[in-house]
């Protein structure tokens, strides 16, 4: 018979497998009595719900609250949960629930997200696309390279192949596009690229190609807040020539990207965040 312990353990297995973005948490500290003792663990879903077990009503409350927020920005938090009134220090990096449950008692959870790893879509077989792929899976991109099949022959070791430019079946809500077509099939990579969901589409490029491409898709009929999405040329200046070194400055822009808004400003979301918590049932916290 399985118990809380084991249904957490065979979720994130589950979980990794798909590839799904969760939430682990565990108390480390507890004072006085709790229902939860140090080393409960449970797992929190992106849709909210939890399997485990951390803690009663306002234990599970604060927890559930934190978690949407780590699953938002990717920051891990420890989050205590002590009854109002309570005057025990609190350290910099502690984050404060007040609970009015009446049992009292203050519990700790570290709250840390368990993501997939981030996607890199790279469409075409140039050399700088290779590049990228090699560095991108260096530093845990898993990628997918999207091409007609002689094209795909210099790419090794990636996570998924696509033959052609369809990118209907992949996730690309989630991934970083790059085009590196470099002349073989750029406006059809650039549509379907484009017409993504992606919120990050690149084309590897001199400004003025660029800019040429720009008015033919235009002239195919797409919109111009649709083209004006392209990031073109790709990466950032630092004044790249080789493939190695554009591949370096895509990533770069890409990496600058997913980090935006990571790192919370000194003081913010931390110890004078209190929040106070009612007890959403008799049960301790």
């Amino acid at each position: 018979m399985s118990g809380p312990q084991d249904e957490v353990v065979t979720g994130m297995a589950e979980l990794i497998r798909a590839g799904e973005p969760f939430v682990l948490a565990t108390v480390v500290r507890t004072v006085a009595a709790v229902a939860a003792k140090p080393g409960a663990k449970a797992l929190i879903r992106a849709d909210g719900s939890m399997t485990g077990w951390v803690g009663g009503g306002c234990t599970r409350s604060a927890v559930e609250e934190a978690a949407r927020r780590t699953l938002r920005d990717g920051r891990a938090r420890l989050i205590r949960i002590q009854p109002q009134g309570d005057g025990e220090p609190v350290a910099p990096d502690l984050e404060v629930h007040l609970s009015s449950c009446p049992s009292g008692g203050t519990v700790d959870v570290f709250v840390e997200p368990m993501l997939p790893p981030p996607r890199l879509i790279i469409m075409g077989g140039s050399p700088a696309g290779r590049a990228l792929s090699d560095l991108a899976r260096r530093i845990g991109f898993a990628v997918t390279v999207a091409a007609p099949a002689p094209d795909q022959v210099g790419f090794t070791e990636v996570e998924r192949r696509i033959e052609g430019f369809d990118l209907s079946a992949e996730p690309a809500a989630a991934s970083f596009v790059v085009v590196a077509t470099q002349g073989r099939g750029d406006r059809a990579a650039l549509r379907a690229a484009l017409l993504s969901a992606s919120p990050y589409v690149a084309l590897i490029a001199s400004r003025r190609k660029a800019a040429a491409l720009k008015g033919r898709l235009l002239e195919d009929g797409l919109a111009p807040e649709v083209v004006a999405r392209l990031r073109a040329p790709a990466g950032l200046d630092i004044g790249a020539i080789t493939p190695e070194e554009i591949a370096l400055a895509i990533l770069a822009d890409i990496v600058r990207e997913r980090r935006r808004g990571a790192r919370a400003a000194p003081g913010r979301d931390r110890g004078a965040r209190r929040k106070v918590l009612a007890p959403a049932s008799p049960a301790e916290p």
